[in-house]
């Protein structure tokens, strides 16, 4: 019997992933736009924001514990037209029913995150299961080219609005919007391999299993707010903090993050090995750079923290997923789904924690005396206190890492 051939199921999820970024780095580009045109509250805005990433978490954990009552196959087929269903009404609802533009935007985000959720959840076990090898590699390729979509949607994006302006948004989103119907007709036409749907692996030791995976649990979600954090603030720090111009911002900051991030990712797909070490430094690179973003008054150094942060973050999150395939033998789908669910958590805390920061320490009198000191507003001290207060994550996260390496180490032996 002829073996399946699955270069076109992988190259499908390597579209999906790629064109899955618009849904992240698409609509903060928009939201001043949105803003403008219809009256839109930053509270509603922030909204729309804890609404993906809730949406995000919810598909998660019910694909945790309910996985083995999903045709997973068939659920991996459609995802990409979900996306495209989404970002569709993103874009036209506002247009048709503009005194009723919120209810479309927030119908959109929760189509295309439920998408975006699966897509965290399905696509690292579609790639894992596929003969090869190296898996490891494949993995790595998979999530770089998610930082190589967000590049090219921040570039494109802010090209757009620059030229035609930001009253044309919708059709810069409908051009997103094509986008995965790509991936979709690429999974309709390809063979899907067999997956395990569930929890994975025998009953013996399951309580070290359980430790196992609580350290990979936390591991990523402390990588998740690494990466998440500088990834969301990265352009308002830039711009607000740095005093570097809006278009500037977003391409220095979104643009060079998710570049190295991307580079950072396809470099181990060709040469890495030894994935905790590599997770170990790139956690403590992390909180090096907060740390230097929130402690330089050196602007040069700041900037350069704020960017090698996508350096340093870039195998957090799949290098963990690595880390996990390695020294927890048969992991299944709901594995992953736990994985993302965490991982997703951590995106949601991190970025607003920092938030919650910035407004408090902004207006404090604490901030009104330092920044006479310093020669800085208190809004860009309020920026540096929650570069300082977001840094114990990737702390935390070096000392869970170094914990974790000993245990495995242990265990292998």
């Amino acid at each position: 019997m002829k073996a399946k051939n699955f270069k076109r199921t992988k190259f499908a999820c390597y579209s999906a992933y790629f064109t899955m970024s618009s849904i992240f780095s698409l609509p903060p580009l928009l939201f001043a736009s949105l803003q403008d045109m219809y009256g839109i509250s930053y509270t509603l805005l922030g909204t729309l924001v804890l609404t993906n990433f809730c949406t995000q978490l919810t598909v998660d954990l019910i694909f945790t514990f309910f996985t083995k009552y999903f045709n997973v196959k068939k659920v991996v087929r459609i995802m990409p037209l979900i996306t495209s269903a989404g970002l569709l009404i993103y874009a036209v609802f506002p247009s048709l029913f503009p005194e009723h533009a919120y209810a479309g935007l927030l119908i959109g985000t929760v189509l295309f995150s439920v998408s975006a959720g699966l897509s965290e959840v399905l696509l690292s076990p579609v790639i894992a299961a596929i003969p090869s090898d190296n898996p490891q590699k494949d993995m790595s390729l998979l999530h770089s080219l998610y930082a190589f979509g967000v590049f090219t949607v921040v570039v494109i994006s802010t090209l757009f609005l620059r030229i035609f302006g930001t009253a044309n948004w919708m059709y810069l989103t409908l051009f997103w919007a094509a986008l995965p119907v790509i991936a979709a007709v690429l999974f309709m036409t390809s063979p899907m391999p067999e997956m395990d749907v569930t929890s994975g692996g025998d009953t013996k030791g399951t309580g070290r299993r359980t430790l196992a995976l609580a350290l990979c649990v936390g591991s990523i979600f402390f990588g998740s707010c690494a990466e998440n954090s500088m990834s969301n603030w990265v352009s308002t720090y830039m711009e607000n903090a740095l005093q570097v111009d809006k278009a500037l911002g977003d391409i220095l900051g979104m643009a060079m993050f998710a570049i190295l991030l991307g580079i950072a990712r396809i470099s181990y797909a060709k040469f890495g090995k030894n994935i905790m070490r590599v997770l170990l430094a790139g956690m403590a690179g992390a909180a090096v750079c907060y740390l230097v973003a929130g402690l330089s008054t050196n602007v040069v150094f700041a900037f350069v923290a704020c960017i090698l942060t996508g350096l340093f973050t870039a195998m957090l999150w799949p290098g963990t997923l690595i880390m996990m395939e390695e020294n927890i033998p048969g992991v299944g789908v709901a594995a992953y789904a736990l994985m993302a669910a965490s991982g997703d958590l951590g995106a949601s805390v991190a970025p607003q924690l920092l938030g919650i920061v910035v407004d408090r320490v902004s207006v404090s009198g604490f901030a009104a005396d330092l920044s006479i000191s310093l020669g800085l507003s208190p809004e860009q001290i309020g920026l540096k206190a929650g570069m300082l207060v977001t840094a114990l994550f990737p702390i935390l996260g070096t000392v869970l890492l170094i914990f974790a390496i000993k245990y495995f180490k242990k265990k292998k032996a």
